[in-house]
């Protein structure tokens, strides 16, 4: 059992997200960065999309109340165990009536907290994820509040003699100007000359209206060459569409199923969580890669993944 002594400022049960009704208007939310959400539930043994905590900006704070297993992947937002400064991307044993705080972000925007068992809230369209719009999935609809207490799932959890060494850092590696790959959009070519090449050599920063549903971008104006009305057709997240103000949007983890504004790239696959970890104020800059090379950068994600996979496999098998 997990008690959360304070909410932060958004605190929500994640998985990476519930396919399959997007075709009845259900969005898939989810992980907004499911790259360490995936990598935190593997150092402690859990399966890839168990529930875990994503946690945005400021922190809460969240007293244990039985011995587990936890780890911490994603953005550095300072976190401490009673009060001592604990490592990241590694799994930290965490004993009866211990108290897990953040503090200022160092870098990135979003943490993940996995729990050896998985966070254990009800399954709703087969997914534990919190869509906050629709009140729909995690605790109650909602992010956690003061008071709220989690319940933890069972699970086999390994007596590890010692906390885990940090093996992975960050892949890719977090930053606040990123530069981030993409494949041209379904309507690249209908944008002017002058747009698209715009796109391409000017930054963008994020804007205050930014939430899990989307990043507005601050920026270049982007036109296209005539205008005209769309139709509505399905979008993915890491489109970006661009709307009549001429201020492209990424579309994020909460995405609408479908949208009627042109979309003029799609952020690669690899490249989401360079995203997802950035916060109001950051900078970032666009470049045009191939699908051959996309798919390339992603199963070198992938591997990373898989070799995380393989090293906690064998320093539980060695423990047998």
């Amino acid at each position: 059992m997990l008690t959360i002594r304070k909410g932060g400022i958004q605190t929500t049960v994640q998985d990476l997200g519930r396919s399959g009704f997007q075709k009845y208007g259900i969005v898939a939310s989810g992980a907004m960065d499911p790259y360490s959400l995936r990598m935190a539930n593997i150092l402690v043994g859990n399966e890839e999309n168990a529930a875990a905590l994503e946690i945005a900006l400021v922190g809460p704070e969240i007293r244990f109340e039985e011995d587990a297993l936890i780890s911490i992947c994603g953005g550095d937002l300072s976190p401490q165990l009673d009060g001592k400064a604990t490592g990241l991307w590694r799994f930290i044993r965490v004993h009866k009536g211990q108290t897990l705080t953040f503090g200022t972000p160092r870098r990135g925007s979003r943490a993940y907290l996995a729990v050896a068992g998985g966070i254990n809230v009800p399954e709703v369209m087969g997914s534990r994820s919190t869509y906050l719009r629709a009140a729909l999935g995690g605790f109650n609809g909602r992010a956690l509040e003061s008071g709220d207490q989690l319940a933890i799932g069972a699970a086999d959890r390994p007596n590890f003699a010692e906390d885990g060494p940090s093996w992975f850092t960050p892949s890719p590696f977090y930053s606040s100007k990123p530069v981030i790959r993409v494949t041209a959009g379904r309507q690249f070519d209908l944008f002017s000359d002058e747009s698209r090449q715009r796109f391409f050599s000017e930054s963008f920063s994020v804007s205050s209206q930014s939430d899990r549903m989307g990043y507005r971008l601050d920026g270049p104006r982007l036109e296209l060459a005539n205008k005209q009305e769309m139709i509505s057709e399905a979008v993915a997240f890491g489109s970006i569409q661009v709307p009549p103000d001429g201020k492209p949007i990424i579309l994020m983890a909460d995405r609408q199923t479908a949208g009627g504004y042109p979309k003029i790239a799609e952020a690669i696959t690899a490249d989401l969580p360079l995203i997802s970890q950035l916060k109001p104020g950051d900078r970032l800059r666009f470049t045009e890669v191939g699908i051959e090379e996309a798919q390339r950068l992603l199963r070198l994600q992938e591997r990373t993944i898989n070799c995380l996979k393989n090293a906690i496999r064998l320093k539980r098998r060695g423990m047998e």
